[in-house]
């Protein structure tokens, strides 16, 4: 059986750092707060939209400054993300030798679905899960059992893909396995220091790696 691939996004498939600083400077700003400095937005993404909010605004302020991003993000999501180098010749390659694939992102997925399409290359992906009112962010494994039941696919023949350890606790939580890439928020000495059954420099690795592991 051809393993399922199960990809994060923001520092996995794209930059988005731009863009969700922006946003996050908007939100912040009309809460009349000094915005963050980029190096601290990339090192505070991944867990997920009102676990950020609640950090730049605190938490009495955080759904009014959840509403505030969400008013500005969809202005500046495209712009503002750029698709990480070989990634979209690996997805095609990927693709050519018949993976399966999906997104599993701490974004809302209509976002997410925004920024591929755009960059041209949601075709690669049959699925894209986000968190929403009935499903928790990341390392909750809702979105990826959702996924799994889906596709049809098996937690040992399933490999999640991705740059934080966030990510690691969202495969391990669905009894999958998980491959790390630090191009995000993470180096690979941080990275070195979580469990994970693959670590590569580059997502251009990755066909070689899952032929070799699996």
């Amino acid at each position: 059986m051809t393993p399922l691939l199960v990809f994060d996004l923001d520092g996995t498939l794209i930059d988005g750092y731009t863009a969700i600083g922006e946003a996050l400077a908007y939100a912040m700003g009309k809460l009349g707060l000094a915005p963050w400095p980029d190096a601290r937005v990339r090192v505070m993404v991944g867990h997920g939209l009102e676990h950020l909010l609640e950090q730049a605004v605190g938490p009495d302020r955080a759904s009014e400054g959840v509403r505030l991003f969400r008013e500005r993000y969809p202005q500046v999501a495209v712009a503002g993300s750029v698709v990480l180098p070989s990634v979209a010749q690996t997805l095609g390659e990927l693709s050519e030798r018949g993976y399966p694939m999906a997104v599993a992102s701490n974004k809302p997925a209509q976002f997410s679905r925004l920024i591929l399409e755009a960059k041209g290359i949601a075709r690669h992906f049959r699925s894209i899960e986000g968190p929403d009112a009935a499903t928790p962010a990341k390392p909750d494994p809702t979105m990826l059992r959702r996924i799994l039941e889906r596709e049809g696919a098996e937690p040992p023949a399933t490999v999640v893909v991705g740059d934080m350890e966030v990510d690691a606790e969202f495969a391990r939580a669905g009894g999958c396995r998980v491959v790390l890439i630090p191009n995000g928020s993470r180096s690979r000495d941080e990275l070195s220091r979580v469990p994970a059954d693959g670590f590569l420099d580059t997502i251009a690795r990755l066909p070689e790696w899952l032929e070799r592991a699996l």
